[in-house]
């Protein structure tokens, strides 16, 4: 038998309206708890999600036998548990030792008085309840309530938040087109040597060490012509850039050539398949935009260029000089 929850008050049980958070304490827990208490004291809404939580927790229960978890804790305790990302060793610790979780509960008693408590085993058979539908239908109503009570939108309006944003530093090397169009090129002849690894027999790739040290030395060769200085820098970055294309460029038509006939017996085959061509689309993204940048000489626009063909959401962050 469960109940919604009904704060019948006793000596020394604090209500749940007198509940007081600080504002100025800004992390998630918290606000939460700020937020469940406002739904707590709106009928309207309150109603709605006891709605719900019956409809799935007890529409096939008896109403006799012994007392099970209110409603309203199931409900706290899971929102907490969600919003935390928790454990339910750590959700058992809150609700036992959480003095503001669990006067929002109804259940924390001033000084003197014997504390409720929860067991471990209690908490993880009544959370674990909830079905995934179940919380789709309690979201809802949650995101109902802050469009028209919080905001106070009107129905035709949308409704827009404002968020912070910061700059993560990425662990990659400082990015080049002719640098990433080297990786470009490794990832697909590793992905070649996997091939090779699992059916020996595949023809064609003899030499394919031959393929990873030229294009590797080639890279290092433009690499150390852009660096350095003297006389005739210009022509020696070019013919290094010609050369490093032409190889590169080779080795893309020679995978266009082979690929159809690399077996695809298996859905590891599958996967090593889709990969070398993400890689091979890659390849020919990097030799256009070396070609397009060393060559043509012509300045690639921010929206094009890479900074990584692992972590491709990477981005170049630049501080403005007069920035504080």
């Amino acid at each position: 038998m469960r109940k919604r929850f009904e704060q019948q008050l006793s000596f020394g049980q604090i209500p749940i309206e007198d509940l007081k958070l600080s504002a100025k304490t800004k992390n998630s827990l918290n606000e939460l708890l700020a937020a469940l208490q406002v739904i707590y004291m709106n009928k309207e809404y309150n109603e709605k999600i006891f709605s719900v939580l019956e409809k799935y927790i007890c529409s096939d229960k008896k109403q006799t036998g012994r007392k099970g978890m209110d409603l309203w804790h199931i409900f706290v305790l899971s929102q907490v548990r969600m919003c935390m990302n928790t454990s339910y060793n750590i959700l058992h610790d809150l609700a036992n030792n959480h003095k503001n979780l669990r006067k929002l509960m109804g259940i924390e008693k001033v000084f003197g008085f014997e504390p409720i408590e929860f067991e471990y085993q209690n908490i993880y058979d009544n959370i674990s309840l909830l079905s995934d539908q179940m919380l789709k239908e309690i979201n809802a109503i949650v995101l109902e309530f802050g469009h028209r009570e919080v905001f106070k939108k009107k129905e035709t309006s949308a409704l827009r938040l404002k968020t912070d944003s910061f700059v993560v530093e990425s662990n990659v090397h400082f990015p080049t087109d002719y640098n990433l169009l080297w990786d470009c090129a490794r990832k697909c002849l590793d992905t070649v040597y996997k091939f090779l690894g699992k059916y020996p027999g595949i023809k064609g790739w003899r030499k394919i060490h031959n393929w990873k040290a030229e294009m590797k030395g080639l890279m290092r060769e433009l690499g150390k012509a852009s660096a350095s200085g003297g006389k005739g820098k210009q022509e020696r970055v070019l013919l290094s850039a010609k050369r490093y294309l032409t190889k590169a460029n080779a080795l893309l038509n020679k995978l266009q050539t082979e690929l159809p006939d690399f077996p695809v017996l298996d859905k590891t085959d599958l996967l090593y398949v889709i990969a070398l061509e993400g890689f091979m689309d890659l390849l020919a993204k990097h030799i256009d935009l070396t070609k397009r940048r060393i060559i043509q000489g012509e300045s690639i626009p921010h929206s094009e260029k890479m900074f990584s063909i692992f972590e491709t959401y990477n981005r170049m962050d630049q501080k403005r000089k007069n920035a504080p």
